[in-house]
């Protein structure tokens, strides 16, 4: 059974590290305590209060990963709701989601990013951040504070933050995520690998997007321990920070640790030196074949984990050993309670394929000011996810694709995952994505794209796969690219790859 709600909020969460140890650190930075880090928190949000900025405003942030995004992101959040977003939006994308969130306020670093200011809508507040020599972050804002406020912090139910769902096929649904949501999916993820206060996070994915903030930022200030904010993602100075600042762990995409393997063999003696006691994957499918490999190469455990922003991240991951890891499979509900169900609302025996649905304290309670949409994925307190999969008789969860995604090739339903595997299983294959493509009599047909990194024909690659699949299966196209198109996160984009490639309108 899910667990009860943890009732705590972020400012809460800082109570558990050890007040002299560091809390955040950062390439050429002074490291930030824990009683910095709350005490800075604590003062940028009554801060934040005495702008009119109280619980239920929403504040836009749009800043690049870094120390200044994580204790802001804090602040607002206790001050009153946050909404990160993207710094690499246009300013057409900044207009839509300050308009959509209702942001009464932006922050942003000092004199960058002119496309979120441009975008302002009139009456938003403009708040600059920036660290000071001794580490604190300051803010700096255009408008005067009101003397004498008192600070009304957060509750645990109110919103700590607002995201938005993906939106590839119709307008992004907002997601309001509660300060017990994120309590709970903490206190879970921090269960599922057993985190403490020597454990070290090396934060690579966007502090911007759910993966980022619960599992790397808050999961380990949650446990005492310290995570590494470098400025982003970076194969190459990836190796230089692992062997500054000796991370325990870290989490990451597919096409991250994709990233990382192919420069792994370069970097061997850092990862003999500095192992990792485990390795985190999430927010995409990761093909056994890249499991295998990173696990060959780096000598450490890799977790296969499933989240969605609806969930506050976190739903399943498969375990730390001794338990057993199964490739192919997303692991166990840790704290969730996890479900198949039917079309018709009706849970399905394990083995039976259906779709995947939730329950816990994690779970938002909605989309907001969307009852069509909350009809629809909200049933019987189970939340539907969309996805396709099955468990196994130990409650393992296999995934067979996004429901949206899956090709249905004259009737028969074909998982796109499979054939990403067989395709990545050639060596001369890189990176493989298939898609369907529109077809007149079956509807849909399979094709696929692959980035190389060796010698391939498209008939060579036809002929591999059909070693592997059914007829049906084996792409009648293989798209040989420079790069696959992936979203702000470094997801791939399947559903729209027949469309980017002029294959469908």
């Amino acid at each position: 059974m899910a667990r009860e709600p943890v009732v705590r909020t972020l400012l809460d969460l800082l109570d558990n590290g050890v007040a002299d140890q560091p809390a955040i650190l950062a390439p050429g930075r002074p490291a930030i305590t824990y009683a910095a880090l709350r005490a800075n928190v604590a003062d940028l949000a009554a801060q934040l209060q005495a702008l009119g900025l109280v619980r239920g405003e929403r504040i836009a942030l749009a800043l690049p990963n870094g120390p200044e995004m994580a204790v802001a992101f804090l602040a607002a959040a206790t001050a009153a709701t946050a909404a990160p977003l993207n710094p690499r939006y246009r300013q057409e994308e900044f207009a839509f989601y300050y308009e959509d969130t209702r942001a009464r306020a932006l922050i942003v670093p000092p004199g960058a990013l002119p496309e979120a200011r441009a975008a302002m809508l009139p009456g938003m507040l403009l708040i600059e951040v920036e660290t000071r020599a001794d580490g604190a972050v300051a803010f700096h804002a255009d408008h005067p504070f009101t003397p004498g406020v008192t600070p009304d912090f957060a509750r645990p139910d109110d919103v700590a933050m607002i995201l938005h769902t993906s939106g590839t096929t119709s307008r992004p649904k907002r997601v309001p995520i509660r300060h017990r949501n994120l309590a709970t999916s903490t206190a879970n993820i921090t269960a599922t690998y057993q985190l403490g206060p020597d454990d070290r996070a090396l934060c690579v994915m966007p502090l911007f997007h759910i993966h980022g903030i619960v599992a790397s930022l808050l999961s380990t200030l949650a446990t005492g321990g310290a995570v590494i904010c470098p400025p982003g993602f970076d194969a190459l100075k990836f190796w230089q920070w692992v062997e500054a600042f000796r991370p325990t762990w870290y989490s990451a995409v597919p096409t991250m640790h994709q990233a990382l393997l192919a420069r792994a063999e370069r970097n061997l003696a850092t990862i003999q030196a500095h192992p990792f006691r485990f390795i985190r994957s999430s927010s995409a499918p990761l093909p056994p074949v890249v499991m295998e490999r990173i696990e060959a190469v780096f000598g450490a455990p890799v977790l296969e984990s499933y989240g969605m922003t609806e969930a506050s991240h976190q739903m399943t991951s498969n375990p730390l050993p001794p338990a057993p890891r199964k490739p192919g499979s997303v692991g166990l509900g840790f704290g969730v309670d996890v479900g198949i169900m039917d079309e018709s609302g009706r849970l399905l025996p394990p083995g039976a394929t259906g779709e995947v649905v939730v329950r816990g304290g994690n779970v938002v309670d909605g989309y907001e000011n969307n009852p069509e949409a909350n009809a629809a994925a909200f049933v019987n307190g189970w939340f539907r996810t969309g996805d396709q999969g099955r468990l196994d008789a130990e409650g393992y969860l296999a995934l067979t694709g996004r429901i949206k995604e899956l090709i249905n090739r004259g009737g028969e339903k074909i998982s796109p995952l499979e054939i990403d595997d067989v395709l990545l299983r050639h060596p001369a294959v890189a990176e493989a994505l298939a898609f369907a493509v529109p077809h007149p009599n079956l509807g849909e047909e399979v094709h696929a794209a692959v980035v190389l990194k060796g010698e391939a024909t498209e008939r060579e690659l036809r002929d591999h796969c059909a070693r592997f699949l059914a007829d049906f299966k084996v792409p009648r196209r293989i798209h040989v690219l420079e790069a696959l198109p992936r979203g702000a996160t470094g997801k791939l984009q399947r559903i729209t790859m027949a469309r980017t490639l002029g294959l469908a309108e």
